[in-house]
């Protein structure tokens, strides 16, 4: 019988939330935007894992500039073709799926008319997050930016403000 004591207290125990990351993976992925954003211009992140219709869960990243090294050169996130068909071949070589993409902001985490028309991948339920400030730490969960992705280029706020619970980070994320 295989099975994981940690999978089972995470199934039954565990927070219920749309998306869920580990505390230190989280820590590690802002401090990392901030880092590669320069506290002056935005970065971004691909967050993988697994993602089933009611649940997605972050395992590892992949950051914009890791695909595309100029990807910042313009001050704001641009990938082009090529580094999606990067990003395609590492979530097959580990056998993931992107679960959410999440990129800074200068300000606040509201998501701009950019952001709107050009979802980083746009299928139906995916998550975007936005981080404020450049990711300058403290980085407070309630002033992200989450928005899922409807199609047509509609998006639904799950924001913190909005939606409670939609996104978890703690030990059972």
């Amino acid at each position: 019988m295989t099975f994981s004591i940690k999978t089972i207290i995470r199934a039954c125990a565990a927070p219920r939330h749309r998306l869920s990351c580990h505390a230190e993976l989280w820590a590690e992925v802002t401090r990392q935007l901030e880092r590669r954003g320069e506290e002056r211009h935005e970065a971004g992140v691909f967050l993988l894992g697994y993602a089933t219709p009611k649940h997605r869960r972050v395992v590892d990243t992949v950051y914009y500039d890791e695909l595309d090294p100029d990807a910042y050169s313009s001050g704001v996130c641009i990938l082009h073709a090529p580094a999606f068909a990067k990003l395609w071949a590492i979530c097959r070589e580990r056998k993931l799926t992107v679960v959410a993409d999440v990129h800074t902001h200068k300000g606040a985490a509201n998501q701009s008319a950019s952001d709107k028309a050009n979802p980083m991948v746009a299928r139906d339920g995916h998550v975007a997050i936005i981080v404020p400030n450049f990711a300058a730490t403290p980085v407070p969960m309630e002033k992200l930016g989450i928005y899922e992705y409807r199609g047509g280029h509609t998006w639904r706020d799950c924001s913190p403000r909005t939606v409670r619970g939609y996104f978890y980070s703690g030990i059972w994320g």
